[in-house]
């Protein structure tokens, strides 16, 4: 069980460095709004995903009630995620911030 718990954290821990990388890496605020919300989201179901299979080692009422809240805590964060990065393009949009266009600048574009 110790090891199955420990390769889905290391799943998590891959999807947390992709996301990352994907912040750091991408042009745009719109495009680095993705890794940021389906990246982080994926490593945190694997992550809490361990950690509730880590709690219901043993049966005692307890710790079933700590690994049904992760899993609540899990479908929140499921649901409010996508909602809450819709949100922030939408009033990115809404704002006026245009999306990145691979365009190479001229002299002429620089007005001299």
């Amino acid at each position: 069980m110790d090891i199955a718990i420990i390769i889905i954290l290391i799943c998590g821990l891959i999807f947390y460095t992709g996301g990352a990388i994907g912040i750091i890496r991408l042009p745009d605020f719109y495009t680095r709004l993705h890794p940021a919300g389906k990246l982080d989201t994926t490593g945190l179901v694997f992550t809490m995903g361990a950690l509730a299979f880590h709690t219901a080692g043993s049966f005692s009422l307890n710790e079933l009630m700590t690994t049904l809240k992760i899993i609540l805590i899990v479908v929140f964060v499921f649901i409010t995620s996508p909602t809450a990065i819709h949100a922030i393009v939408d009033a990115a949009v809404r704002a006026g911030l245009k999306p990145w266009s691979k365009r190479i600048i001229t002299k002429y574009d620089l007005g001299d």
